[in-house]
C-alpha cells in the first residue's frame, strides 16, 4: 500500500475502503432479510459462540491471543486495557491474521464469591446484546444529515453527491443561498481521510471531490461551518467528555515571526510524542500558509491564529484540550439528544461551534459534522491542555458495573 498524505495520520487502502461500499450496497438486501428472519437468535447466540469461535482458531493454530497491548494497537485500546487492569478486569486480544481487535474480558467479582463474567466485543464493548438499529448508518454521513434534519439537530447545509455534476449542482445551491465555503468529505470514513475544507471555487471543488472520490463512490459536500472542532462523547446517553480539537498551529505574539513561534511550539516536551508530534513544515504547510497570505517570516500580530495543515489529528501536530465542565447546557442538552435518537449506548459527535460556553441556538453556522459508532476515547485520556478524562472508566461502569472501583 503506498503511502498516502490525504490518509494521515492512518493509513487506508483505498482500494479495500471504496471496495467496501461497494460490496455493502451489493449485499445489503440479502443481509437486511437475514437480520429480519433471525435477528433475536443472532443476537442471543452470537455472545455464546464467539468466545468458542476464538478458542477454536488458536487451538488449530490459526489464531491468537495477545495478553497486553503491543505497539500496533491504537490508543483507545490500550487506555482502555489500562483502566481494565486497574479494575482487576482480565483481558485477551483475538489475533486471525491481520485481523485484530476482537476482544475477551473477564471480571471475578470479589464481592460475590469470585463470581465470573466473562464477555466479548469488537473495539469497544456495548451494554447488553442488542444493536442500536442506528448502528447501520451512523457512520453515513449523508443518511445522518438527512435524519439530524428531520429531526431537529443542528447540521450543515449541502449533500451526497455521485457525479461532478451533482456535486456542482450542490455547489452552486450553496453558493447562492449562503455563499459560504464548502467541504468535501469521503461520505463513510472517519478521521478527516481525503477531506477537502475551504473551497470557495468549482475548480477546487472538483479537486476535492476527487480525492474523496478515491476512498468511497458517494462524496459529501457541504457548507464549511464556521468555529472550532469538537468531539463529544456520550455514554448511556449521558455525555461524559468533551475536547476541542485544534489544527496544528501558533498564535501570534506581535513579536516574533512565523518561523521563531513554530520553534518554541515545537520545543513543548509533550511534542516528542508517542502521542502529540511537532509540526513540520512540507508542501500541504506551505500550502496552507499561502491560503492565509502568511510568510514563515512574518510577523503576527497579538492573537492571530496561524494553521500549518487543515487537518486536526495529533499526527500531524494538531492538539487537544478537555473542555467539559465548560460546555453551555443548551449544548449539552443537544448532544444527548442525539444519544437519544441513535438509542445507542455509545457514541462519539463531532462538532463545530465558535464558543462551546455559549448556546448552539446563538450560532448560525454551527452544528453536527459526524458520528462515531467506535469512538478515540483516548483523545480525553490524553489532552495537551487541561486535565484527563477517564472515559473508559464510565465505559467499564456503564458495561461490568460490578468492577466499580469505589
Amino acid at each position: 500500500m503506498k503511502h498516502c498524505k490525504d490518509c494521515e495520520p492512518a493509513q487506508e487502502s483505498h482500494f479495500v475502503a471504496y471496495t467496501s461500499v461497494v460490496l455493502g450496497w451489493i449485499d445489503e438486501p440479502f443481509f437486511d432479510l437475514m437480520e429480519r428472519l433471525f435477528k433475536n437468535t443472532a443476537e442471543i447466540i452470537s455472545d455464546k459462540i464467539t468466545l468458542p469461535f476464538f478458542n477454536l482458531m488458536v487451538f488449530l493454530k490459526l489464531g491468537y491471543f495477545s495478553f497486553k497491548p503491543d505497539e500496533k494497537d491504537t490508543w483507545r485500546t490500550k487506555c482502555f486495557w489500562d483502566e481494565a487492569i486497574r479494575r482487576g478486569i482480565k483481558m485477551r486480544e483475538f489475533h486471525l491474521g491481520p485481523i485484530k481487535d476482537g476482544f475477551v474480558a473477564e471480571y471475578k467479582n470479589p464481592r460475590q464469591g469470585g463470581a465470573s463474567k466473562t464477555i466479548t466485543f469488537d473495539g469497544l464493548p456495548r451494554s447488553g446484546f442488542k444493536e442500536s438499529p442506528a448502528l447501520k448508518w451512523m457512520d453515513n454521513k449523508g443518511i445522518m444529515k438527512t435524519k439530524f434534519l428531520k429531526e431537529g439537530l443542528p447540521v450543515a447545509g449541502g449533500g451526497v453527491a455521485f457525479t461532478k455534476r451533482q456535486a456542482l449542482k450542490i455547489f452552486n445551491n450553496i453558493q447562492k443561498n449562503k455563499k459560504r465555503p464548502v467541504i468535501t468529505k469521503p461520505n463513510l470514513g472517519s478521521r478527516s481521510r481525503h477531506t477537502t475544507i475551504h473551497i470557495n471555487t468549482r475548480e477546487d471543488l472538483l479537486i476535492g471531490f476527487k480525492k474523496a472520490k478515491k476512498l468511497s463512490p458517494l462524496v459529501v459536500i457541504e457548507e464549511e461551518l464556521r468555529g472550532d472542532l469538537f468531539r463529544g462523547t456520550l455514554i448511556g446517553g449521558k455525555l461524559v467528555g468533551v475536547v476541542k480539537r485544534d489544527q496544528p498551529q501558533v498564535e501570534g505574539d506581535g513579536r516574533e515571526t512565523v518561523e521563531q513561534l513554530l520553534e518554541i511550539e515545537n520545543k513543548r516536551p509533550e511534542r516528542n510524542g508517542p502521542i502529540f508530534h511537532k509540526i513540520i513544515i512540507d508542501k500541504e504547510a506551505e500550502m496552507e500558509l499561502k491560503r492565509q497570505n502568511v510568510k514563515l517570516d512574518e510577523v503576527i500580530e497579538k492573537d492571530k491564529v496561524v494553521t500549518f495543515s487543515q487537518k486536526t489529528s495529533r499526527g500531524c501536530g494538531g492538539t487537544t484540550t478537555e473542555v467539559t465542565n465548560i460546555v453551555h447546557p443548551d449544548n449539552v442538552e443537544m448532544l444527548e439528544h442525539v444519544a437519544k435518537f441513535l438509542a445507542d449506548p455509545l457514541i462519539g459527535v463531532d462538532f463545530i461551534i465558535e464558543d462551546v460556553t455559549k448556546s448552539w441556538k446563538e450560532e448560525q453556522h454551527c452544528g453536527i459534522i459526524e458520528c462515531n459508532s467506535l469512538p478515540f476515547i483516548d483523545l480525553h485520556h490524553y489532552p495537551l491542555f487541561g486535565k484527563p478524562n477517564n472515559v473508559a472508566g464510565k465505559l467499564w461502569d456503564l458495561v461490568l458495573p460490578e468492577s466499580k472501583l469505589k
